[in-house]
């Protein structure tokens, strides 16, 4: 049996919810994290969505985030969290692809990994909104897993503290703070 490597880009970066036995730096080639999935479930409701991050596709993009390695023992039960997680309203879809480690002793070693994209074809994928559109809605959009704006907060800082500033994120989330307190 083999170990089960998951790709986080977003909330899976400060918030797995599984075990892992390592953490990596990696890269993915051929996608870009973006504000671009309407969230009606876990940071929005139907009536108020909010956004979410997805990866979406874009040629010479890529997305700097967080391999995570699975031992082979509960591969299946962190799959079985991961699609009631992630695939909760099939605006993703759970495909494989190839991640290059970063960091740690398999620098450049080649991963293929669990990784959760938007499906541009579902009616929550919103690829189009300006950054401020962006901020307007998630300054005021909550859901069951609590406001917009924490997901905003907390994926930009734990980027930040991982060595992987987002620059979009972090306008974002200075102009979120901003209607905040306005």
């Amino acid at each position: 049996m083999q170990s089960l490597w998951v790709f986080g880009y977003g909330s899976l970066v400060w918030n797995p919810g599984f075990a892992w036995t390592a953490r990596r730096i990696a890269r993915l080639d051929g996608f870009h994290r973006s504000f671009c999935m309407r969230s009606i479930h876990h940071r929005g409701t139907v009536q108020d969505p909010g956004l979410v991050l997805a990866l979406d596709a874009a040629e010479g993009a890529n997305c700097h985030g967080v391999a995570f390695e699975i031992a082979p023992q509960i591969a299946e039960e962190t799959l079985e969290y991961l699609r009631a997680r992630e695939l909760i309203s099939a605006a993703y879809l759970e495909t494989r692809q190839r991640l290059i480690l970063e960091d740690g002793k398999d620098a450049g070693r080649e991963v293929e990994a669990v990784v959760y994209v938007i499906d541009r074809d579902h009616g929550q994928y919103c690829g189009a909104l300006k950054l401020e559109d962006q901020a307007q809605i998630i300054a005021a959009a909550v859901g069951d897993r609590g406001p917009n704006c924490e997901y905003l907060h907390q994926t930009t800082a734990h980027l930040a503290e991982l060595g992987l500033p987002d620059p979009e994120l972090q306008w974002l989330s200075d102009r979120v703070k901003m209607l905040k307190t306005a």
